[in-house]
């Protein structure tokens, strides 16, 4: 961070993310914290939703009546649009605002029109989170230039303002239109047509070329987010996406290229070090194994292979089919002992399993499985669950005297799931391995996630990740902890059998192996610290002041 030459008065990060842990985007703001608090100080300052109330407040907030005091003595902001201000609660602890919106919802249709008729959005086949996402991201608007102008916008000659996805793109648009002083970066994670065209199952890479991103939106009914997501890229003073395989997707159906690829950097902060590490890895697998065995009846070894997946429940996207499949056809293999996968991916959860729970609690250990054998909670509709579908399809019921067993936990693992009680980070400590055999995944954050944990990882050469990996490392565990494996539109079976046979491989080491392929994952970690990654942001960050002060 010594060379980095980029001066700015001040900046200011837009994301629903904001201190609301939803997403993979409130891991890449939340590490990327500390590093732009380290250069900037207390110019920056991230813009988020306060969706939330006394009963409920948000675990990651510090409000402070103190900051920006005078700001919100003088500041006029239109009649519903509130905000408090405090700091984000994430190592550097930088300042943070969260808006009320619900004001908006009063004016969003003049505010469609004007959009429509400046920047083409076309707002009329919205549905779902569309106009939430919209009126947070016009007060957030409002608020950054009611800041910038308090602060001396007239004065003022280096001014970002950073917005992430397509639920903060009407922000964009505000500020574009009502304080063109202020640069502008749009960061898409994911585009809306590219992420639904594999959610629909088509194909995605073999195809991209033929595609027609506006057209795949009328026909997948996506106008309205793709045409918005459409009009930040090309409004912004600098568009920029997560990795090179999601800047060609960009090209394609946002008819844009990126300026800048932005890779997402992780820091270790969330990791514990020495003892500490130690007595959380045997606390998470004791409690993985407990569960198991509550489940199935069985007694597990201490040295079980225990491998999990996890991230966003998007069945074909995410890769959970071929998980699936994959665990399947790893016991023919016959792994070295046995293994116990974990599919950690949140569905439409009624409640934590009252037998498991019950189970749980009871003093000796189960000899008789509970049934179902293979999920921790009670869904609202089982039969509508891709997961559970598929486990059931495979014959996956952790009966019987089988070498791979699997476990649903279809839960947001935040620590209160009345199962576990744990954080996903306070399990994935305990884990062997992992697997993220995405299809569609712009960067992949679960995979740099485990490797920070010195945990090994297999993904696909479909996620950023992935090809940053493949680019810098050897492809194998002992160069790196991770393994690429090659994934096209056309070679399922083929990676089906390339991941089993990495995870029988892991399963195989011995305890010097596995240390050596732990510390090297933990070096690739280092290596995608936000250190290193910075320097991308400061490109776009360069490229917005460029353009933006080439304007009258």
């Amino acid at each position: 961070m010594d060379t980095i030459k980029c001066d700015l008065d001040m900046l200011f990060e837009t994301s629903w993310e904001v201190c609301n842990k939803v997403g993979g985007i409130y891991t890449v703001l939340s590490t990327k914290a500390k590093t732009l608090q380290t250069l900037y100080k207390d110019k920056v300052i991230f813009i988020g939703p306060d969706i939330w109330d006394s009963q409920h407040p948000s675990p990651d907030f510090l409000e402070r009546s103190t900051l920006l005091k005078d700001w919100r003595v003088k500041a006029s902001l239109p009649d519903g649009v509130s905000v408090r201000v405090g700091r984000w609660n994430v190592p550097g602890k930088p300042i943070a605002v969260l808006v009320k919106f619900q004001g908006m919802y009063a004016v969003k249709d003049e505010f469609y029109g004007e959009m429509w008729r400046r920047y083409g959005v076309d707002s009329l086949h919205a549905y779902g989170d569309y106009d939430e996402g919209c009126a947070f991201a016009h007060a957030a608007g409002v608020v950054i230039e009611s800041l910038a102008r308090y602060f001396g916008l007239s004065t003022l000659s280096r001014v970002i303002a950073n917005f992430d996805e397509w639920t903060t793109a009407m922000g964009l648009l505000y500020i574009k239109w009502r304080a063109p002083e202020i640069a502008t970066v749009f960061t898409t994670h994911a585009t809306c047509i590219g992420r639904s065209i594999c959610g629909n199952n088509k194909p995605l890479y073999d195809y991209l070329k033929g595609y027609n991103g506006d057209q795949m939106a009328r026909e997948l009914n996506m106008e309205s987010k793709h045409s918005l997501e459409k009009a930040a890229a090309h409004q912004a003073d600098c568009f920029t996406t997560v990795s090179d395989i999601t800047a060609a997707e960009c090209e394609q159906l946002l008819e844009i290229r990126p300026a800048v690829v932005t890779p997402n950097g992780f820091e270790g902060d969330f990791v514990p070090k020495g003892k500490k590490f130690d007595s959380e890895r045997r606390d998470a697998r004791e409690r993985l194994l407990k569960v198991a065995t509550a489940l199935s009846g069985k007694r597990y070894n201490t040295d079980t292979f225990m491998l999990a997946t996890s991230g966003r429940n998007e069945y074909r996207n995410k890769g959970l089919d071929l998980f699936l499949d994959t665990m399947a056809a790893l016991s023919p293999l016959k792994p070295v002992g046995k293994v116990l996968a974990f599919v950690m991916v949140p569905a439409w959860v009624k409640s934590p399993r009252a037998d498991l729970v019950k189970r749980l609690a009871a003093k000796g250990t189960p000899h008789t499985p509970l049934s179902p054998a293979n999920q921790t909670h009670d869904l609202y509709e089982p039969d509508s669950d891709a997961v559970y579908n598929r486990m059931r399809t495979l014959g996956i019921d952790n009966l019987g005297h089988t070498r791979v067993d699997v476990i649903y936990v279809p839960c947001y693992l935040n620590g209160h799931d009345g199962i576990f009680e744990r954080a996903y980070y306070d399990l994935l400590i305990g884990m062997d391995a992992t697997v993220f055999p995405s299809y569609y995944e712009p960067w992949g954050y679960t995979p740099l996630e485990s490797v920070a944990f010195g945990v090994p990882t297999v993904t696909t050469s479909l996620s950023g990740f992935g090809q940053w990996v493949f680019s810098h490392f050897d492809n194998q565990f002992e160069a790196c902890g991770v393994t690429v494996v090659d994934r096209t539109d056309s070679n399922y079976g083929a990676a089906v059998d390339s991941i089993a046979r990495s995870i029988k491989y892991l399963t195989s080491c011995d305890d010097q192996q596995r240390g050596l392929i732990s510390k090297a994952a933990i070096a690739t970690a280092g290596a995608a610290s936000w250190s290193y990654f910075i320097k991308y942001y400061i490109e776009a960050y360069e490229k917005a002041l460029a353009k933006a002060a080439s304007r009258d």
